[in-house]
């Protein structure tokens, strides 16, 4: 069952810029260890030193913050898209 991650441009250095990369995991968290396993170093630039995901990094799927969800423990159906927004600060 693949879900599609939208990976943002400051990451796609780490998945040979590609843009959309597909995921089997059926949970976030599950997701983010699949693209750990395959473009390493992704995680480290998404999750904190606590496992949690880093507070300038924000996560959607299917155009929902996780947040308001069940953070890394979404369920993923397939045909689900997750996207990795970094904000941005401005000023």
């Amino acid at each position: 069952m693949a879900k599609k991650v939208r990976i943002p441009t400051p990451l796609r250095k780490l998945t040979h810029d590609e843009e959309i990369v597909e995921v089997t995991s059926d949970t976030i968290k599950g997701a983010i260890m699949e693209l750990q396993v395959r473009f390493p170093g992704i995680q480290e630039r998404l999750l904190d030193e606590s496992g949690a995901i880093r507070r300038f990094v924000n996560v959607y799927v299917n155009e929902e913050d996780i947040r308001f969800l069940q953070n890394q423990e979404t369920l993923l159906n397939e045909g689900d898209e997750i996207s990795i927004i970094p904000a941005i600060a401005g000023g």
